[in-house]
């Protein structure tokens, strides 16, 4: 999700790498689960989050659909989300605990850190006001806790760079859409109104990126295929 707040109104106005020490570590968030059960909603999921957390729990992505995740429509783009369980995730057991921990989406690897993207690259910030817990200092590489980290890092970039794009896009089309009609643009060498437009970005992003099995367990090779695919289905 793009936020324009200042960054001095989301953090602490620094900039972390992976390297740096920052007072993130909650101490296992022990007895407190107030992220988990109030911020579900806003935890979009990225293929890379959706592939681990199916294999963690052994459910295809439409049967993930069917209680554990629901699409909503996010900068433009449809995207999946968790699904709330009306007291928090659904991945919360009921001692207040998660069930995926190692397989845990991406957001919830970096909080309270975020990220801050700048054109080709990305760096760490610490959300302020964000946790409850007294945090102590810990190596930005341990909080996150993410194998392969360069193949990731790649993935992030490139993910963040293409729904950015698809919302621009998309975006663009009700723009033009509201005046021009059928001439709003053009795909594969047709002619296509603004919501048979937006429908197509939507339903191929959904369908190449997260309800198609991945074959092989190197996710990062296969996605980079897929996002070949994508861009030349839509032509861009």
């Amino acid at each position: 999700m793009l936020r324009q707040e200042k960054l001095s109104e989301i953090s602490d106005g620094r900039r972390y790498g992976l390297n740096d020490m920052v007072k993130a570590d909650a101490g296992g968030c022990n007895g407190c689960s107030y992220c988990c059960e109030t911020m579900t909603d806003t935890i979009a999921l990225s293929p890379l989050d959706v592939f681990r957390m199916g294999r963690a729990v052994g459910k295809s992505f439409g049967e993930l659909l069917d209680g554990y995740i629901e699409l909503n429509m996010r900068d433009g783009v449809i995207l999946p989300n968790i699904r709330s369980g009306g007291e928090g995730c659904v991945f919360l057991s009921e001692e207040k605990r998660c069930t995926i921990h190692g397989s845990r989406p991406d957001f919830c690897r970096l909080f309270p850190l975020g990220r801050l993207y700048e054109e080709d690259s990305f760096s760490y910030i610490l959300q302020t006001g964000q946790c409850r817990k007294n945090c102590t200092k810990v190596k930005v590489k341990k909080w996150i806790d993410t194998p392969d980290y360069e193949k990731n890092r790649a993935f992030i970039l490139s993910w963040h760079s293409l729904v950015r794009r698809i919302g621009e896009i998309v975006l663009g089309v009700r723009q033009e859409g509201e005046g021009e009609g059928k001439n709003a643009g053009k795909m594969d060498s047709e002619r296509v109104c603004g919501k048979e437009k937006q429908k197509l970005l939507m339903t191929l992003l959904l369908e190449i990126f997260y309800a198609r099995p991945y074959i092989t367990d190197d996710f990062y090779e296969e996605f980079e295929k897929r996002k070949k695919e994508y861009l030349e289905k839509i032509g861009i």
